[in-house]
Parts: structure tokens; C-alpha cells; sequence
């Protein structure tokens, strides 16, 4: 993990501390910018105490919460009704009481099919990028936050799907899951994913140790693949650290 091309790895004590080591990271993106700024959140259970750390009453007041545009990497075809909606869970957890409404930017759910979604949702990206193709030198996101999956898939980009090849596109629709819940899902693609100045993994939990192991080892996985053209951090917490690794530390 020493190499120059190699993600950042920040092992921190746990979930806990994790949760703040990456709020922290978020203010400090935050504060590099004083104009407008994008963050794109992720899904699953990894970023929940994120979450309510952001919404809470220690952090809330640090946030210029007028200045910030919040997005989501990927989300369930699911109504934002229906509890695995990922964007539904952000915004009762933290966004609807602080962010402006026009801030939040939501995966249309409520389109025909997936792949009209996702059409919907870049056309909104590209709006507010101004531009129809990413300029290597100026970033969609201040800071894309991100997920492993146990079969190492990050946002909605499964092992051996084409989605994961894509190049062109910013969003695309993934017909099926390859892993639980088996619903439809939408995602930006790694291209428009790598638009960043920073890329935040959060990998916590024992049961993560198998993937972690596996994603160290340097494994050719969607959750490998995805790296911000600026810099590319995994935090992790001692419980998901593989055994070799933690007892060497």
C-alpha cells in the first residue's frame, strides 16, 4: 500500500472513531473550497454513523450547509418511500433537517426502468457541472464517499458487470444485484466517481476482514478499480483489518 498509485490506508481504533476520523475529513474538503461545493454520499450501513455525526449537534453548526450540494453514488430502484432507499435514509438521518431542499440530489426512482434513471440523474450532473464530459482538471465532487461490498463491489459496480467497463457514461442502470437487496439499482460510473479531489472509503466491522484481505492483496475488483483522480483513502477500523496485518502493526 506504500506505492504512489496506491490508496491512502488510515487504521483507526473503531467504528467510533472511524465515524469521526471521517467527518473530519469531510470539514477539512469542506473548508479547501470557498465556493460551492459537491459531495457525494454513499449508501449501505457503512457511512450511518457518519451520518448522524454530520447531523448532529456537535457538527451541524460546522457545516455552511448553503455552499454544499449533496449527491449519491448510487441508489436501490426503490420508491423513496420504501426503506432501502438509500438517499431516503441520508436525508432522515441528516439532510432534510439542515440542507436546503434544491441541495439535495436525489437518483430519480420513479422513472420507467434503471436505465432511464440513470439517464435523468447525469443529465442533472451535467447541469450542475456545466459541461457534458469531465475535465481531468476540474472535479465534479470535492469528496465522493465510498463503500465495500463483501464481493468487493463499490456503489452499484458489481464483479464482472459491464457497468464496471464503461467509460463514457456518468450513470448507468444495473438490471440486477449480485448481492443482497436483489432489487434493481442505479450508479455513477468510475469515471464520473473518479471526478474528485478525495475519495473516502469506510470499511469497518470484522466481517469486512475477508474482503479487506482480499482488496489489499490487490485483487483486480471494482472496489480496487475505483480511484480519485486527486487522492484515494481507505479508512479503516482495527476489526476489519485481516489478522496478518494487525498483528504486525
Amino acid at each position: 500500500m506504500a506505492a504512489a498509485d496506491q490508496p491512502k490506508l488510515i487504521v483507526v481504533a473503531d467504528a467510533e472513531a472511524l465515524a469521526q476520523a471521517a467527518a473530519e475529513r469531510v470539514m477539512a474538503r469542506i473548508g479547501a473550497n470557498p465556493g460551492r461545493i459537491a459531495i457525494c454520499l454513499t449508501g449501505g450501513s457503512s457511512p450511518q454513523k457518519l451520518y448522524q455525526l454530520l447531523g448532529s449537534d456537535a457538527w451541524r453548526g460546522r457545516i455552511p450547509w448553503d455552499r454544499v450540494h449533496w449527491f449519491i453514488g448510487d441508489e436501490r430502484f426503490v420508491p423513496e418511500s420504501d426503506p432501502l432507499n438509500n438517499m431516503a435514509v441520508a436525508r432522515a438521518t441528516f439532510l432534510d433537517r439542515n440542507a436546503p431542499s434544491g441541495h439535495i440530489h436525489s437518483i430519480p426512482t420513479t422513472a420507467e426502468n434503471p436505465d432511464r434513471s440513470a439517464e435523468a440523474y447525469a443529465r442533472e450532473l451535467q447541469a450542475f457541472y456545466g459541461a457534458e464530459s469531465l475535465d481531468p482538471g476540474r472535479p465534479l465532487f470535492d469528496l465522493v464517499l465510498m463503500g465495500a461490498g463483501p464481493d468487493g463491489h463499490t456503489a452499484s459496480l458489481f464483479p464482472g458487470y459491464p457497468a464496471v467497463e464503461e467509460t463514457q457514461r456518468w450513470v448507468v442502470g444495473v438490471a440486477k444485484a449480485n448481492v443482497a437487496p436483489f432489487v434493481p439499482r442505479v450508479s455513477l460510473t468510475l469515471p464520473a466517481l473518479a471526478s474528485c479531489h478525495e475519495m473516502l472509503f469506510e470499511i469497518a466491522g470484522h466481517d469486512k476482514q475477508p474482503i479487506l484481505t482480499r482488496l489489499l492483496n490487490g485483487e483486480t475488483l471494482p472496489a480496487v478499480r475505483a480511484r480519485s483522480n486527486g487522492e484515494t483513502v481507505w479508512l479503516v477500523d482495527q476489526a476489519a483489518l485481516p489478522e496478518e496485518i494487525r498483528g504486525g502493526r
